[in-house]
């Protein structure tokens, strides 16, 4: 059974990205919608690569994209923000990677200067901007479906 400090203490502690960071790009202006934030199109694309990323490690070779679900955008993306891509295995199976992944910013306001920490390279703070859950699955020079080394 949790404390009632022990609970007020875990709810007090910031956000952080699940899995490994796998990617950082720079949000430019030439990925903005008409609202002037980043367009949805371009954050899952970023996400996309990252997870090709991870699967290939994985797969040890080409991977494909055979289903996105469950995509939820929780906040904009301003022009200048630095997006990281975070992506944790969920499963492997005998040709397929299923991958958790998340989009953060450093900075909400694209103001990087000001939150820039010099002594470790870090951001003051992240937001959350989106997640989704990427399905790959390995393939040879054809195309076609192969296994998922086991070892």
């Amino acid at each position: 059974m949790t404390s009632h400090k022990e609970q007020t203490s875990m709810e007090m502690q910031t956000p952080a990205p699940s899995g490994k960071l796998i990617s950082q790009t720079i949000a430019m202006p030439r990925e903005t919608n008409a609202n002037g934030d980043i367009f949805g199109g371009w954050l899952l694309s970023q996400m996309d690569l990252a997870g090709a990323i991870l699967a290939g490690r994985i797969a040890r070779g080409r991977v494909a994209t055979v289903a996105i679900s469950s995509m939820s955008f929780l906040n904009p993306v301003p022009v200048g923000a630095v997006v990281g891509c975070y992506a944790q295995t969920l499963s492997v199976g005998t040709s397929s990677i299923r991958i958790l992944i998340e989009a953060w910013i450093d900075n909400a306001s694209g103001d990087m200067q000001s939150d820039l920490d010099p002594v470790d390279d870090q951001f003051a703070e992240q937001v959350k901007v989106t997640e989704g859950e990427f399905v790959f699955v390995a393939i040879d020079d054809h195309g076609n479906t192969r296994q998922v080394p086991t070892a």
